[in-house]
């Protein structure tokens, strides 16, 4: 696959200054992992070619690839409790670990009980338990066809690490909040998650970037999360990055038999976002359910890809996801749904809708089947338009000035996704989000 080698030399610079600080406690194979990992970097650059490159051929990261960011980047940043609060949704039940400019904050997070799970930083993780660590790390998400997760992995250290051992189950959501705070240059942080949870395990996880800056910087994150058999994982990732922010994430999901994988994505903001997502139902009866809802205005840019591999047969898969466009922003919406052969009785459907609001909003939807399997039920779908003219005409014959019936449909519209989102507090929270953006836009002021 064609890729323009974009290595800027501050990168494979700061790797060194980064190497030279690690603790000498280290493992040798992490060590390794990060050494072929940023050779892999060199060799593939960012992505930058977009002829020949389905991958990335409506997302234009020149912008990405032509700045400069530090690291590391400014660890001595004063945040506060209450600074986090005001920017992520919060309940004083959740277990939180929080993350600051990309290093572990062990004075804002607060570990409650939680019944045998195992929840700290990567680091002491690597130290400690080396082998569930060793298994999955940097084996789900795998670099060598890509630069930004190669990037990643080369810088990997700090992240969170979360263990449900089998039969487990975490009573309460586990917050896993990863702040960017103002630096005194633009940088960049290389966020890691994984998660591993065991057979008939049960786990409700939400994965947030908030923003505390208004300076351009970049997010690199790297999320691996595998659900062993019969195990019910409940995911949720809020990209609430500042405008001028780059944000590029990939996640990988590895599920076993008969489990249960859910996710909810939100986006509210970012000058340029990536959410590449790819599952692989990898045993029989395993099932997944992808949804989301992006919100883009001015020139934002964001790009969902996303995969779902059906490798063995009975797997059943839904994604649906939403998106509402203004301004002169852009949305993509690409991947595919794969069925290898063998994978019988599959069950599986993909749909995007768009909402555009402005004339100079445009979407790029591309869903895709690739079936080798027999006796499956697969489907897809993509639509993009404006409020219908009908609609607006109703609610307003009932009284409704235009702004306030525009906001309402759109909210409507919103609640698609919204209205499925099972932690309380989340959804109040993500429903006061979604309000207060209609009522700063032209929409008005509905409530």
């Amino acid at each position: 696959m064609p890729h323009a080698l974009a290595t800027p030399d501050s990168y494979l610079t700061d790797f060194r200054t980064f190497e030279t600080n690690l603790p000498d406690e280290g493992p040798d194979w992490i060590r390794e992992v990060r050494q072929q990992a940023l050779a892999r970097f060199r060799e593939l650059g960012f992505p930058t070619a977009r002829r020949g490159n389905e991958k990335w051929k409506y997302t234009n990261v020149g912008p990405i690839a032509d700045a400069t960011f530090s690291y590391p980047f400014d660890a001595g940043a004063e945040v506060s409790l209450s600074d986090i609060r005001s920017v992520a949704p919060w309940d004083d039940g959740w277990a939180t670990v929080v993350f600051v400019n990309g290093r572990y904050s062990p004075a804002l997070s607060t570990i409650v009980a939680l019944d045998g799970v195992q929840v700290t930083n990567l680091e002491e993780a690597v130290r400690a338990d080396g082998d569930v660590i060793e298994r999955h790390l940097a084996r789900h998400a795998t670099y060598e066809d890509d630069g930004f997760t190669a990037l990643n992995t080369a810088f990997l250290r700090d992240g969170a690490f979360v263990h449900v051992p089998e039969g487990e189950s975490l009573q309460s959501p586990l917050h896993l909040i990863f702040v960017t705070a103002e630096g005194a240059e633009p940088g960049v942080s290389y966020p890691r998650t994984l998660i591993v949870a065991g057979a008939r395990s049960e786990l409700t996880v939400i994965e947030s970037y908030v923003s505390l800056s208004s300076s351009r910087y970049l997010t690199d994150a790297v999320t691996e999360i595998v659900v062993g058999d019969g195990a019910q994982v409940e995911h949720y990732k809020l990209l609430l990055e500042s405008e001028g922010a780059f944000h590029v994430a990939v996640s990988r999901v590895h599920q076993g038999e008969d489990s249960v994988f859910s996710s909810t994505f939100y986006a509210r903001g970012a000058a340029i976002a990536r959410n590449d997502i790819q599952v692989l139902l990898d045993a029989p009866g395993s099932s997944c359910t992808l949804n989301g809802l992006y919100m883009t205005s001015g020139s934002q840019h964001i790009d969902n890809y996303i995969n779902i591999e059906h490798a063995k047969p009975h797997g059943t898969s839904r994604l649906f996801y939403k998106g509402i466009l203004d301004g002169e922003s852009k949305a993509v919406f690409g991947g595919t749904v794969l069925v290898r052969p063998g994978a019988d009785k599959t069950d599986a459907h993909q749909e995007d809708k768009n909402l555009l609001l402005s004339e100079k909003a445009e979407v790029a939807s591309k869903p895709s089947l690739e079936i080798y399997a027999d006796d499956v039920k697969c489907g897809h779908g993509a639509t993009a338009g404006t409020i219908a003219e009908d609609a607006i005409f109703y609610m307003r014959s009932r009284g409704l000035d235009l702004e306030t019936a525009t906001a309402f449909l759109i909210k409507g519209f919103a609640s698609g996704i919204l209205d499925k989102v099972r932690v309380q507090p989340l959804r109040a929270f993500l429903e006061k989000l979604t309000t207060k953006a209609l009522w700063g836009s032209r929409f008005g002021q509905a409530s």
